[in-house]
């Protein structure tokens, strides 16, 4: 590979010759995202990710999608606070479930997606950002801090992931859930290829 001839004005990019592309390309992804490295920083929280669980019905737990040559985008599905033993922590925020108690559903929820992240793309290393979040939290009608309980997994996601851990987000009550769980989250990531 030879010399990079491209144009870069300050921090906005001019153009390269189309013989160069490929050259800046590589720089580009080839270069971590991160100054740290995402997996041990999850081990250094004392979190050890799962084993994925199976879904419950007829759906996978994560589907890819390429958005171009280097990057694509992964959905993850639904996914519940499933806890160690394989069971699920329940509960209806506003009925028997405080805020606290919830925030920590959103966080171990975080827990579990990183897991079938992880399954999906290999390593966690080549997440490139967060992009989409919608959280879903069983409520009753006069419940009203959604985005309270939702931050346990917001909150989570940015410790892990720094600045490419933000993400545009959705947190919505519900009238139920599946199997009376509190929390129900899913995601779209950008990831490299």
């Amino acid at each position: 590979m030879g010399k990079i001839k491209c144009l870069f004005l300050g921090l906005f990019f001019i153009g390269c010759t189309p013989n160069d592309k490929e050259a800046v390309d590589y720089y580009v992804f080839n270069t971590p995202l991160y100054d740290y490295d995402v997996e041990e920083k999850i081990k250094s929280l004392n979190i050890v990710l799962p084993v994925p669980g199976k879904p419950i019905a007829n759906y996978v737990p994560t589907v890819r999608f390429s958005e171009g040559k280097n990057t694509m985008l992964v959905y993850v599905s639904g996914t519940g606070p499933r806890k160690k033993d394989g069971g699920y922590v329940t509960g209806r925020l506003g009925e028997d479930m405080t805020i606290e108690e919830g925030y920590g559903a959103a966080r171990l929820v975080g827990v579990n997606i990183l897991a079938s992240l992880k399954k999906e793309i290999g390593d966690l290393n080549k997440v490139k950002r967060f992009v989409k979040v919608i959280g879903m939290v069983n409520s009753t009608s006069d419940f009203y801090e959604q985005p309270a309980v939702i931050n346990g997994f917001s909150d989570f996601i940015v410790e892990v992931f720094g600045e490419r851990g933000k993400h545009a987000r959705s947190a919505v009550g519900m009238v139920s859930l599946p199997s009376n769980i509190p929390v129900e989250v899913e995601v779209v990531v950008e990831v490299l290829k």
